[in-house]
């Protein structure tokens, strides 16, 4: 269970940025569940989802950084989540799957060439002698402008990304599951994106200046 606990370059929880946010959610007195639920929602709607915020470059998944930038993908929220979770002294792991968006912008599939979401990143929290899912990736405003329903997080039940919209269509689809790791496996990761998102890869570190919600938004109207 240590290395579920320990501080790496990625999951610097010792940054004095994340412990503050810890210090401000979390409350001595709660319990592990209690801290885990509150810091899952602050992960899922302070740190807005922003799929074209992903780069090559390791500060998109490091802990810190993603919480200096307000914004991250699946990814780089579920390392966040895990900084702030081992900083109050809860295991974590980062897990990853490849999963069936049926629900994007028309630009952001364009872009990946795919509806397929390879290595989607979650974490697995070790509550009450268990380990659970959680999925703080989408943001509740994201949420309410595609007209799905924020994904929960009870701290007991595995809580992933939601089979069907307000409207019952499908909306995500799970393909295949990675595993955990304790550590960001940041070579694996660059591996896969080469394979999986070309266009993506030849970014290198400049970043697209799209964004998801407003595209949404306006392919509704």
């Amino acid at each position: 269970m240590k290395k579920y606990l320990s501080e790496t370059s990625y999951i610097d929880y010792s940054n004095k940025k994340i412990k503050e946010v810890s210090d401000i959610i979390c409350s001595s007195g709660a319990t592990d569940k209690d801290n885990a639920i509150s810091l899952y929602l602050y992960v899922r709607d302070s740190i807005k989802y922003d799929p074209y915020a992903i780069t090559l470059n390791k500060s998109c998944f490091t802990a810190s950084e993603v919480l200096k930038a307000g914004k991250g993908y699946c990814v780089s929220k579920a390392i966040l989540f895990t900084a702030l979770l081992r900083s109050v002294n809860i295991p974590a792991r980062v897990g990853f799957s490849d999963v069936v968006n049926h629900l994007s912008s028309k630009k952001l599939l364009e872009r990946m060439g795919t509806n397929i979401f390879y290595y989607h990143g979650y974490v697995e929290i070790y509550l009450d002698g268990r380990w659970v899912k959680a999925t703080p990736a989408f943001d509740s405003n994201l949420c309410k402008i595609a007209g799905i329903p924020p994904l929960e997080f009870d701290g007991e039940t595995d809580s992933k990304f939601q089979k069907f919209n307000n409207a019952g269509n499908k909306y995500m689809e799970y393909l295949q599951d990675h595993g955990c790791f304790a550590d960001v496996p940041y070579e694996l990761l660059l591996e896969k994106y080469a394979c999986y998102y070309p266009v993506l890869f030849k970014l290198g570190d400049e970043v697209y200046l799209d964004d998801l919600h407003t595209e949404i938004e306006s392919e509704k109207n």
